[in-house]
């Protein structure tokens, strides 16, 4: 444990891990390193093969950070390496371009220091909210939330959003192992069928700074629900199984 400070008060935190996916982010990424908090330990930037200079910029911007450059493919590949190179107690997935605010950071380690296993953030939320959400990726958001949520029995309210933090010992248990934008829905099940106690915190999704998204609604959109079908027959390994005594905890809905 490191002492540190963060929005929610003083006192001793846990060490925080910050990993952050890139692809041509390089001018988006002076709107966000600068931004974390000095009690982030570790920042970890997985490149995905940047040809704007990237990868420089993020050492200019802060030269402790940790960069890996990618041999895989995809948002999911690259949060998976970079959750896999982390040292700390807790673990955030964060995105480069600025969507994701990081004076919200306090709130999602607050949630896992009192009791959470695993935080997501929602854009539904009161204290929510979304610059970027066109009214089609919401309509198809809020159906895919519903599926999941009578398949598995959640309460989830936000499905696709890559706003997360978790207790490193929960890696295991989350098994990141697909490729694509995917990768949230797949967290999001896999910590509620491992019995996770899941916490839910409100956040704004703030709009692209520069540059053009990489998700496309339809074919992320087919990827998504790919996984949350495959994830309902997928038969639990071992070292996913739902702690004895936590199981419950994760059908309670989401704070």
């Amino acid at each position: 444990m490191s002492t540190g400070q963060h929005g929610a008060g003083s006192g001793p935190v846990p060490t925080v891990s910050v990993v952050i996916p890139t692809l041509n982010e390089a001018d988006n990424l002076p709107y966000v390193l600068p931004a974390l908090p000095n009690w982030v330990s570790q920042v970890v930037i997985v490149d995905g093969g940047s040809t704007d200079g990237t990868v420089e910029v993020a050492l200019q911007l802060r030269p402790d950070v940790e960069i890996i450059l990618q041999s895989g493919r995809g948002k999911g590949d690259a949060l998976a390496t970079g959750f896999g190179a982390c040292t700390s107690d807790i673990i955030v997935a964060m995105d480069a371009d600025g969507s994701t605010d990081v004076a919200e950071l306090p709130a999602f380690v607050e949630a896992l220091t009192e009791g959470a296993a695993y935080v997501k953030g929602s854009r539904y939320l009161p204290g929510g909210g979304s610059a970027d959400l066109s009214s089609l990726r919401s309509v198809g958001n809020r159906v895919l939330t519903l599926i999941v949520n009578l398949l598995y029995k959640t309460s989830y309210t936000d499905l696709c959003y890559g706003y997360t933090a978790f207790w490193a010992r929960s890696l295991e248990r989350l098994c990141v192992d697909c490729d694509g934008f995917e990768v949230e829905t797949l967290m999001n099940i896999r910590a509620a069928r491992a019995g996770l106690p899941v916490a839910e915190v409100p956040s704004f999704e703030q709009a692209r700074v520069h540059g053009d998204s990489h998700l496309r609604t339809f074919r992320d959109g087919w990827r998504v629900l790919r996984v949350i079908l495959c994830e309902r027959v997928r038969r639990m390994p071992a070292n996913q199984a739902p702690i004895h005594g936590v199981a419950e905890q994760s059908k309670a809905p989401v704070q």
